[in-house]
């Protein structure tokens, strides 16, 4: 049992470090609270230095730009390339694996790296004092989430319908999605284009890997026959191999294969749940931070600043038009015209 429970083990620190580190860019996330409940904790079990150490630390990893994550997605993305390359690429070759089959997460990297350059390095839209008033009418504004004549008290801009001042680039956006860690940028009008192609290819990358090196351990199972074989418990009872026993065998025989493995089949399913999220928030005209906010206006109408009828999304203009939207950012109505 002791290989379980370390393989179990295993994947629940995954999944619980990549959910915390896909939320930590939402206001008010799990992972925000969860560092606040920690740094509560700590603070009655270690010293008082210490503790402020860990909470600056950690301030600065949520709260700052830094590249920590950047630096962690790229040693992430090595490990699992690497593995793959060391093992499972020259197993699969000996088993007669298709050769494209087998380079397709290769070409997936070179596109996720150019799209994560795209959108690590494009301005997402950060309005100033010299270029507000190309933002200032490009979208309307609904007199609910978005008001009008309202000025960014640390950018001292007037806020354009839809933009928000990112507390970690210090700067108000137009068209405000999120802050992303692992881009170490604001999702915004003028890269969320290739934030959904960046999204895209890690997802597919994580589904090719876990597709090939699914396939390969499929292959040795039937190859070796193990499945019609027997084994022996600790009693000296004799029972035929079980899923149980298959897995242990394969955990025992390829360590780290199967370790890869899971990690990449746990990816894929969160980056794809995430991934379409993100869609269906392109496909009807609303941002992360729109989509967080709309709850506080859903409420009963005897609480303040919210409807009888709930929040209604005004910008959606049907999908065609919302995805022609994300392809070209709308800024005012006189730059549209050129």
């Amino acid at each position: 049992m002791d290989f379980l429970i370390l393989f179990l083990l295993y994947l629940g620190l995954v999944l619980l470090s990549v959910v915390v580190c896909i939320s930590s860019g939402r206001e008010q996330s799990f992972s925000s609270k969860l560092a606040t409940w920690v740094t509560r904790v700590l603070f009655y079990v270690i010293p008082a230095p210490v503790h402020r150490a860990a909470q600056k630390a950690i301030h600065g990893l949520f709260h700052t730009r830094n590249s920590f994550f950047v630096v962690l997605h790229l040693i992430l993305e090595g490990l699992v390339y690497g593995e793959y390359t060391w093992e499972v690429f020259g197993y699969c070759q000996e088993l007669e694996f298709s050769r494209p089959f087998l380079l397709l997460p290769y070409l997936l990297l070179a596109a996720n790296v150019s799209f994560f350059i795209l959108c690590s390095k494009t301005s997402p839209g950060t309005i100033t004092k010299s270029n507000q008033l190309l933002f200032l009418h490009a979208y309307a504004y609904d007199g609910v989430m978005f008001q009008q004549d309202v000025e960014c008290l640390t950018c001292a801009v007037r806020k354009p319908a839809r933009s928000r001042h990112c507390s970690v680039c210090q700067a108000c956006v137009h068209r405000f999605d999120h802050h992303c860690i692992w881009v170490n940028n604001c999702i915004g009008a003028f890269n969320i284009r290739f934030f959904l192609c960046y999204l895209l290819t890690l997802t597919s990358m994580a589904v090719s890997i876990a597709t090939v090196t699914a396939g390969f351990l499929v292959q040795v199972v039937l190859l070796s026959n193990i499945t019609l074989g027997h084994y022996t418990d600790d009693q000296g009872q004799e029972h035929p191999v079980d899923t149980f026993f298959l897995i242990q065998h394969l955990f025992l025989t390829f360590p780290r294969i199967v370790f890869v493995l899971g990690f990449v089949i746990l990816l894929s399913v969160i980056l794809g749940s995430y991934f379409c999220f993100v869609l269906y928030l392109v496909l009807t005209n609303q941002t992360s931070n729109e989509w967080f906010k709309s709850a506080r206006y859903t409420c009963s109408s005897s609480e303040k600043h919210s409807r009888q009828d709930g929040y209604k999304n005004m910008y959606s203009k049907g999908i065609w038009a919302n995805i022609a939207e994300i392809v070209k950012p709308l800024t005012s109505p006189a730059k549209k015209r050129k």
